[in-house]
């Protein structure tokens, strides 16, 4: 299919394409900058578990308080996450992309390093824009992910100290005014 758009008095030609592979859907998905959030809690065996997620959404509803994330089914840690009592969600700050990078690491231990705090067994991390303190509320498949609604409970705004990091076009971005 193929349109003209005028857009500022300029016309140009685009084209719908049909490519849904895996690599062209992640170009143009990453044209849309996303925060970038750390999932974390101690399990009831008091481990702490973790996970990064830059398919996080915010303000999903206001009344219950609820927010979501995507998680691919293949996760081995989301099924842990899920049976904590309480998942605190980091939304990382300014600079702090060697810490999702970490967190994201498979085999290495997510937290070594790290400065953490903790509350009902939710785990956040230090110098973040944004704590949430959550539970599960709903979840939902999704293709080869899972959904999942989180009722916030607690919440910490730091973005007056630290702006949040945000990925966009596979790389950490910094949000600053111009």
């Amino acid at each position: 299919m193929t349109t003209t758009l005028q857009v500022h008095h300029l016309q140009t030609t685009t084209q719908l394409s049909n490519d849904l592979s895996p690599l062209s859907l992640r170009g143009a998905f990453g044209q849309f900058p996303s925060g970038v959030a750390a999932l974390a809690a101690y399990t009831q065996d008091g481990v702490a578990q973790g996970m990064v997620a830059s398919s996080f959404t915010v303000g999903v509803s206001l009344e219950p308080p609820l927010v979501s994330v995507a998680v691919q089914n293949t996760s081995t840690t989301w099924p842990v996450l899920r049976e904590t009592n309480r998942i605190g969600i980091s939304i990382l700050g300014e600079g702090q992309g060697t810490i999702a990078r970490q967190m994201a690491a498979k085999g290495a231990d997510r937290f070594e390093g790290l400065n953490l705090e903790t509350n009902n067994d939710a785990i956040f991390v230090a110098e973040s824009a944004l704590w949430l303190e959550t539970s599960i509320y709903g979840e939902f498949p999704a293709g080869d992910h899972v959904v999942a609604l989180l009722e916030v409970h607690n919440i910490a705004d730091f973005t007056d100290v630290h702006e949040p990091l945000v990925f966009h076009k596979s790389q950490f971005r910094n949000v600053r005014d111009h």
